[in-house]
């Protein structure tokens, strides 16, 4: 009763906030929603995934990730469809929201005054790269605007990488493509490009929950984006997902290698392992410890586990 009445104040207070114009998130809300995640969390209350994890999440698969967090009732943390910044590599990192709406008169001058209480400085677009750390995704909702909704261009986006070292996710534009595809390891997912500058845009949230086409996206999930798009994993599920998909690896890559010597058949493979080819995966684990990125106590598990 007690958590569900914490959780009640959290979100009555993260709905008097916006009615306040309030740009960041409160530490409270942003714990509210993220309440199975267990572990480190940033000042502002927001997970804090390891950067081990961060590094690992960058050999999985979209379809790995996808299969996991569909088992657990997720189902809606996958986006396609978009145009990409250096689309031969691979994003990954947690995320930092930000929500953009259609501007209106009589909501910027208070945002405004919320964001310079908050110390914000600069254009308000440039105030969610404030927030970020390393390993840290800037992931914003332009609502799909491109023309006039182009919220970095380079000069922006070299901020970005340099504190994060990563990239972004934006339900709307960019400007200034070839220079930010000169900013070397900066991987961007957006909608579009354009020449335009953003005009009847108005920042309204900086880690709050928000939609990115058909997914929803919390502060501190972590973001997996590869060819075929992005992916949200929420924090609590992370290590699971990503050590899942590693022995989902492990695994496929011993049968290929077996069906291709000849050693097993199809069916032996895509069976239950006898204790023979249980055997035989020990030995081709400790042949292949480069491949290995989970501890030894979770392989000895899973093996056990067959």
């Amino acid at each position: 009763m007690k958590g569900s009445l914490f959780i009640a104040a959290a979100l009555i207070g993260l709905c008097a906030q916006t009615q306040a114009q309030q740009i960041g998130a409160s530490k409270e809300a942003i714990m509210a929603y993220s309440q199975e995640w267990k572990g480190e969390r940033y000042p502002d209350g927001r997970p804090k995934v390891s950067d081990d994890l961060v590094e690992r999440l960058k050999n999985i698969s979209i379809e790995e990730a996808w299969g996991v967090m569909k088992n657990e009732g997720y189902n809606n943390q996958f986006e396609a469809g978009w145009q990409v910044i250096h689309p031969d590599k691979v994003l990954a990192g947690r995320v930092v929201t930000a929500q953009y709406m259609p501007s209106r008169p009589d909501m910027e001058k208070p945002i405004k005054e919320k964001g310079k209480a908050e110390k914000r400085s600069g254009s308000p677009n440039s105030w969610p790269i404030d927030v970020l750390q390393t390993n840290d995704v800037y992931v914003a909702d332009g609502f799909g605007k491109i023309i006039d909704g182009t919220l970095i261009g380079d000069n922006l986006g070299n901020s970005i990488f340099a504190k994060s070292k990563t990239g972004v996710v934006f339900d709307g534009g960019v400007r200034d493509l070839e220079g930010l595809e000169e900013i070397d390891g900066f991987v961007g997912y957006v909608r579009g490009v354009d020449p335009s500058y953003i005009k009847e845009m108005i920042m309204t949230g900086i880690n709050c929950p928000i939609r990115i086409g058909r997914s929803t996206v919390l502060p501190g999930d972590l973001v997996l984006g590869k060819k075929e798009g992005v992916i949200f994993i929420p924090a609590h599920l992370a290590e699971k997902v990503i050590t899942s998909a590693e022995w989902v690896a492990l695994q496929d890559d011993f049968g290929h290698q077996m069906l291709r010597e000849g050693k097993y058949t199809p069916g032996e493979i895509d069976m239950k392992w006898s204790a023979a080819i249980i055997t035989t995966f020990r030995g081709w684990l400790k042949s292949h410890p480069e491949k290995v990125k989970m501890s030894a106590q979770e392989l000895e598990k899973r093996i056990t586990a067959l």
